[in-house]
């Protein structure tokens, strides 16, 4: 674990430098503060904060010169002790160019604020669409068009947009700032236009510079685009602070708090506990205790189902339903007496009917659910067949997937197949859902996959009157295994905003607290309904 969390400190350190120690050079020779000073500079001192979507991007697009961070950082965090999200361009990376990843991470950054009702800080500095992948994040549904009908839906709800322009702004990229609340601009190296010179020069033949057609000036004293225009950026960010400390407060939805309490065990407890190996059985409640306020931990029908554990508790003084898969192996009673071993991290008919009862109960008690995966998927067999385990399981998604209080996903080891969806995936709208260095996710495991994509090759040749040989045999399914087993990979899934980041589980005890704090600003309206329950 110790190496695992070496590796996480190192990555996150590389990401902080964007495009590189010579391109921030020649950023900051323009006057300009990083993206990630912007940041910086804005948020309270010593307050906490969460990066959304680190690891974007990585390992992708590596042909055309990469896109560390998805090009932007995104943090959730506080601005004269206002929560709110931030984005910041980073143009270092490609004059902070839009790839396909940019579009979905900056996409994410508007979900998060119209979920939980929160005020979003657009700091832009980007040359656009890169046009090379134009295809990739132009035309479609959640492409580059899909922000500027976010930020006039987040303005028809009544969520706070404000953008400072701290660079170039260009083309369709103009409409975001604009379509904000406020819309300031920095002098100098600000801009703002549909069309730069050189289009303007190509299309009707005019002759204008940048700060003619688009600069503070124009758009501050003539045309009214921007608000205001400040000498640098400094200026410009203590103008947003400025706004928000004057906001109003909106009603709260109610999640229940009292005062904090340290957990049982200190979060070390889990590097210790966690094993490597993603088959060795281990006992998830003492790591349920290294996060949760001690003695709050109230287990529902321990008994029952223990797969799955299920219980209340408090997180930073926050009431939380927790629903964790049970890795070790559990002995369950059966009708007649007769124990059944039941293998942990596998969903069976019990656990998946105890862990959907709760789910509604949560529901019913405006209690936010926490999910923490280590799960291989549902029993399989004719045993499980038989006694119903596709309706039980529909039973569980049913009711996890209409809940109507906020969710929150942790994965901490296995996450494979309908297993991942039960437990709330991705595709199940969790707030945040964040990963932990011993993630592993996929439809199946690395060697099941493997094993079968073996098969199947080996069946094709075969077909073909190829008979292969068991050396011939092996390098094909190394060959296999390497390039699954690198999908599987934790910072894998975050490159591709499969999931929010790959995190310390030390810092899953924040990451919850300022997600409940975050959803509390979201009161609910929508009332808890499973529809046709499968029995």
């Amino acid at each position: 674990m110790k190496v695992l969390l070496e590796e996480l400190k190192k990555k996150r350190e590389a990401l902080k430098l964007g495009g590189g120690l010579s391109k921030i050079k020649k950023h900051k020779e323009k006057g300009k503060l990083t993206a990630w000073e912007r940041i910086f500079y804005l948020l309270d001192v010593d307050a906490p904060y969460l990066e959304i979507g680190m690891f974007a991007g990585e390992g992708m697009y590596m042909e055309d010169g990469g896109c560390p961070n998805g090009g932007a950082a995104c943090v959730m965090g506080y601005v004269k002790g206002r929560l709110c999200v931030v984005v910041s361009n980073d143009a270092t990376v490609k004059a902070g160019a839009w790839f396909p990843i940019s579009g979905k991470k900056n996409l994410r950054a508007q979900e998060v604020a119209m979920e939980n009702r929160l005020p979003i800080i657009y700091l832009v500095d980007s040359a656009g669409v890169y046009l090379p992948m134009q295809e990739d994040i132009f035309p479609d549904k959640e492409h580059f068009g899909r922000i500027f009908r976010n930020n006039a839906r987040m303005s028809s709800m009544g969520i706070p947009q404000i953008a400072a322009i701290m660079g170039s702004c260009v083309a369709g990229g103009a409409y975001l700032p604009i379509m904000s609340d406020y819309a300031f601009i920095v002098e100098g190296t600000g801009s703002v236009f549909l069309a730069g010179p050189y289009l303007v020069k190509s299309s009707i033949g005019e002759d204008v510079d940048a700060e003619t057609l688009g600069g503070a000036s124009t758009h501050s004293e003539i045309s009214g685009v921007t608000d205001n225009k400040y000498p640098n950026d400094e200026a410009c960010l203590d103008a947003i602070k400025n706004v928000m400390d004057k906001m109003g407060h909106e009603t709260k939805a109610g999640f229940d708090r009292k005062a904090t309490v340290l957990p049982q065990f200190p979060s070390e407890k889990i590097h210790e506990i966690l094993p490597l190996d993603r088959t060795k059985p281990y006992d998830f409640h003492p790591i349920i205790e290294s996060i949760v306020d001690n003695g709050t931990f109230e287990p529902y029908k321990k008994d029952y189902g223990k797969t799955i554990i299920c219980g209340l508790a408090r997180i930073d003084g926050w009431a939380v339903g927790i629903v964790a898969n049970q890795r070790e192996m559990v002995k369950a009673k059966k009708p007649g007496g007769k124990p059944e071993l039941q293998m942990g991290g596998v969903i069976y008919s019990d656990s998946a009917d105890k862990a959907a009862r709760f789910i509604m109960n949560c529901n019913q008690q405006k209690i936010p659910l926490v999910f923490f995966q280590d799960v291989t998927g549902f029993m399989v067999g004719s045993r499980s067949e038989q006694g119903g385990i596709i309706k039980d399981g529909a039973k569980m998604v049913n009711a996890m997937a209409n809940s109507v209080v906020p969710k929150f996903t942790f994965i901490v080891g296995n996450s494979y197949g309908a297993g991942n969806y039960a437990m709330c995936g991705k595709a199940y709208d969790p707030r945040l859902i964040y990963a932990w260095p011993t993630a592993q996710m996929a439809v199946m495991s690395g060697n099941a996959a493997g094993n079968t994509l073996l098969q199947i090759q080996e069946a094709a040749l075969k077909a073909k009157g190829v008979e292969i040989n068991p050396e011939t045999k092996k390098e094909l399914l190394d060959k296999i295994l390497a390039q699954y087993n690198q999908q599987l990979s934790p910072y894998y899934a975050a490159a591709r905003l499969w999931v929010d980041g790959v995190i310390d589980p030390a810092e899953t005890r924040n990451i919850i607290s300022m997600g409940i704090e975050a959803a509390n600003h979201a009161p609910i309206t929508e009332r808890y309904n499973v529809g046709v329950i499968q029995t």
